[in-house]
C-alpha cells in the first residue's frame, strides 16, 4: 500500500495571497500535525485536499487516487472522515435528527461504533445541536467521523476554544484511532502543545510557502534553544540564527546547527530542547529579526 495522502507542488493563487509549492506525504498508521501562523494557508490546503477548491497547480493523491477524479469521488468521500472547529451541523436539529441525515450519505455508516462513542462522550441523543457546548460539538463530529470506518481523518483547528479536559479526551481517541495501521490523522492546529503530545510528523507552512515537513524527532535533533549573554552576539554568531528574542538581561535564539555553534561560542550559553511553539515562533519572526 502506497501512502495514504501525497500532495506535491501545490498552488492556489488569491487576489492577495497564494499557496506557493506545497509538497508532503502522509504514510498509513501516523498522525501529521499541520502547523502555521494564522493566515498561513493551512485551512486552504485542507480545503484543496478536500476538493471544495479548485488548485491553480501540483496534484493531491488519496489512497492513491487524484483528489479531483470524479469517478471515485464518492469512494474517496466515504473513507474520510472531517471534524473542523467550527460547527457544521444544522442548529435546530436533535443529535439523533442530525445524525440520521449524516449517516444516510455514508454506505460503511455503523450504528453500533457511533452509539459506542455517544457513551463514552457522555453525549445526549435528545438534546438539539444548539444546546451543546463547544467541546460537545466537537465530540459528536469526531464520532460521526469515525462512524463510518474512515481510514483518512482530516481535523482543521477541532481543539480551539476547548478546555484541557476535553482536548487530552480527543487526543486519546486519536491515538487508539491510529492503533490501526491502515489508518492516519492530518490535523492542523495552532495549539502545537497538543501535537507536542501525539503527532508523529510535522509539516509546517508559513506565508503560503513550506518551511518543512519531516518527523517530530527529526525536528528536535535539529533544532535548539539557545540562551546566553548579549556579549556572544556578533555577526559569527548570528549566523546560525533562525530567529533571536533579545532582552536587558541577554538573548534566546533558535539554531540549526548545535555543535558548530558550539565551537565558536566564548561565554556561557545553555541549550535547551524546544517545542513545537518555539519552532514556529521563531521563524515565523526570522524575517523581522535576522
Amino acid at each position: 500500500m502506497g501512502p495514504i495522502l501525497e500532495v506535491t507542488d501545490l498552488k492556489k493563487k488569491f487576489k492577495d495571497f497564494a499557496l506557493k509549492d506545497i509538497s508532503f506525504t502522509l504514510e498509513r498508521g501516523y498522525i501529521m500535525g499541520f502547523i502555521g501562523p494564522n493566515g498561513a494557508g493551512k485551512t486552504t490546503t485542507i480545503k484543496l485536499i478536500m476538493n471544495l477548491l479548485k488548485k491553480d497547480g501540483g496534484e493531491i493523491k488519496i489512497f492513491g487516487i487524484k483528489n479531483d477524479d470524479e469517478k471515485y469521488s464518492v469512494d474517496i468521500k466515504n473513507k474520510i472522515g472531517f471534524v473542523f472547529g467550527e460547527n457544521i451541523f444544522y442548529e435546530e436539529l436533535t443529535v439523533e435528527e442530525m445524525k440520521g441525515v449524516i449517516a444516510s450519505y455514508y454506505r460503511n455508516w455503523d450504528e453500533g461504533t457511533f452509539n459506542k462513542y455517544m457513551r463514552e462522550f457522555s453525549l445526549p441523543l435528545k438534546k438539539r445541536i444548539k444546546e451543546l457546548s463547544k467541546g460537545m460539538k466537537m465530540k459528536f463530529a469526531l464520532a460521526i467521523a469515525l462512524s463510518h470506518n474512515a481510514e483518512l481523518l482530516i481535523m482543521d483547528e477541532p481543539t480551539s476554544g476547548l478546555d484541557p479536559i476535553v482536548r487530552s479526551e480527543l487526543l486519546e481517541v486519536l491515538t487508539e484511532y491510529i492503533q490501526d495501521e491502515n489508518k492516519s490523522v492530518f490535523f492542523s492546529t495552532h495549539i502545537t502543545s497538543d501535537l507536542d503530545k501525539i503527532a508523529d510528523y510535522i509539516t509546517f507552512i508559513n506565508d503560503g510557502s513550506l518551511v518543512f515537513s519531516c518527523s517530530k524527532e527529526d525536528i528536535f535533533e535539529k533544532y535548539a534553544l539557545v540562551k546566553g549573554p548579549k556579549e556572544i552576539l556578533n555577526s559569527q554568531t548570528k549566523q546560525y540564527f533562525i530567529g533571536i528574542k533579545e532582552n536587558k538581561f541577554g538573548f534566546e535564539a533558535l539554531i540549526a546547527d548545535k555543535n558548530n555553534f558550539k565551537k565558536i561560542v566564548k561565554g556561557e550559553v545553555i541549550f535547551e530542547k524546544p517545542t513545537l511553539e518555539d519552532v514556529m515562533f521563531y521563524f515565523t519572526r526570522r524575517k523581522n529579526n535576522v
